[in-house]
């Protein structure tokens, strides 16, 4: 306000003098110095133009954007200025809720296992999570950069020109580090599509599942055909009375052997399935290992005396607590397994050891052993080491797969070592500490 009275006080005295000064050239008839008088006043005018609006922008060039504050200038402003204050705060604020909005989806997305890709209607991607690099194994991309960056794989960009032209896609890509599953959806707005969201997941140990389930169901079905084929061969043999008397007996024998070998075959299935999905009930007993190892030897005794075979059983009258079935399936399949696989002549031993927090298991042989490209296998249904061999020999291939979940029902483990000289399994089981 001051400042506005001093420029009123300078400017009425400037004009003032001027209009002295005209009024006595003209009464004195000097009329040849208006010219000067003029020019003077136009410069006058200038000068006090010029610090006139350096006086008024002054204050409008200073105003603090950000903090606007309209005491400090003209109070004509004042509206202007208190608007721009509220409509600061409101920016502030949103600003603010972005920021926390990102913080909170870089949280979310980068705790995830899966990766997430958002890139818009051009294929620039947008934004993304680590997990996606991870999982697809190459460098981040750069800003800028296409989602076709990500693999150069055909099926990946099948999935994503789809996912562009509307409609969502799924695809499986192979890398070097396993098999990852492309979740590809248009992210629509109001019926425009705007961009994409890409999901990539691990999906290798689910397609591995998928694998050997597809395998399981082969295998089974090859494992039921062939004693049906035989029963069945046998039984219109002699429905047709094309069997002499003397061998009915010996091709009911036949029927017999194939029916038992499916008994078993089913009863293995069984006890998988219900190992699989945790159906046993919970019956835990005290078991004696060693008494248990020599039962298991005694049924065993038949099949041993065949191939002339020696075993010895070594250890400790150890007691723990389980279940009673499935300890004696997983002993009986180890044992069988050592008998079936043993060179004839040959040795076994079953030993029963214990250190502070475990008890310990070994059932080794003198067989023929285990190559190393097939002992990440031998645990697997159905799978057969040496197949051409296998085949003359008696079983469902399902024994080791049985020993594996029997011991995992127990939370122990298994593992195999093998040799030139013989094959020897440990079994761990934990101790209770009741």
């Amino acid at each position: 306000m001051k400042n506005k009275i001093f420029l009123s006080i300078i400017i009425i005295s400037a004009f003032s003098s001027v209009s002295s000064m005209i009024i006595t050239v003209i009464f004195k008839g000097e009329t040849e110095n208006l010219i000067s008088i003029f020019l003077g006043l136009i410069f006058i005018v200038a000068v006090v133009s010029a610090i006139l609006s350096e006086r008024i922008v002054k204050p409008v060039r200073n105003i603090d954007l950000d903090h606007p504050k309209s005491k400090k200038n003209y109070e004509e402003l004042s509206p202007v200025l208190e608007r721009l204050k509220l409509q600061n705060g409101r920016v502030n604020r949103q600003m603010n809720e972005l920021i926390s909005s990102r913080k909170q989806f870089s949280i979310i997305t980068e705790s995830m296992k899966e990766g997430i890709v958002i890139a818009d209607k051009k294929t620039t991607v947008l934004a993304s999570n680590s997990g996606a690099y991870r999982l697809l194994g190459i460098e981040p991309l750069k800003k800028g950069q296409s989602i076709y960056a990500l693999s150069q794989a055909e099926p990946f960009r099948r999935c994503i020109q789809d996912a562009m032209g509307g409609r969502s896609a799924e695809c499986i890509l192979k890398t070097d580090l396993g098999e990852r599953k492309i979740i590809a959806s248009p992210a629509n707005v109001s019926a425009t599509i705007n961009g994409i969201v890409v999901f990539i997941m691990d999906v290798t140990e689910q397609q591995k599942l998928e694998t050997m389930r597809r395998e399981f169901t082969s295998n089974v079905s090859h494992e039921l055909k062939t004693p049906l084929t035989t029963i069945y061969g046998i039984a219109d043999m002699l429905a047709n009375g094309i069997v002499k008397q003397e061998d009915v007996s010996s091709f009911g024998q036949d029927i017999r052997n194939e029916a038992e070998r499916l008994i078993t075959l089913i009863n293995d299935i069984v006890s998988l399935s219900k190992l699989d999905e945790n159906l046993l009930p919970k019956q835990d007993e005290s078991i004696d290992l060693y008494n248990l190892s020599e039962e298991i030897i005694t049924r065993l005794k038949q099949n041993i005396s065949e191939k002339n075979i020696t075993v010895s059983i070594i250890g400790e009258h150890i007691l723990i607590m389980g279940n009673r079935t499935i300890i004696d399936e997983v002993i009986y399949n180890l044992c069988d397994n050592a008998i079936k696989y043993n060179n004839d002549g040959g040795r076994i031993e079953i030993k029963i050891s214990h250190i502070p927090t475990k008890v310990i298991i070994t059932v080794s042989d003198t067989g023929i052993g285990i190559s190393d490209e097939h002992k990440d296998r031998i645990f697997e249904r159905f799978y057969r080491a040496d197949k051409s061999r296998s085949q003359k020999i008696k079983g469902t291939g399902l024994g080791l797969s049985i020993v594996k979940h029997g011991v995992n029902y127990h939370g122990g483990t298994v593992r195999v070592s093998s040799s030139e000289e013989g094959t020897s399994f440990i079994v761990e089981l934990p101790v209770d500490k009741k």
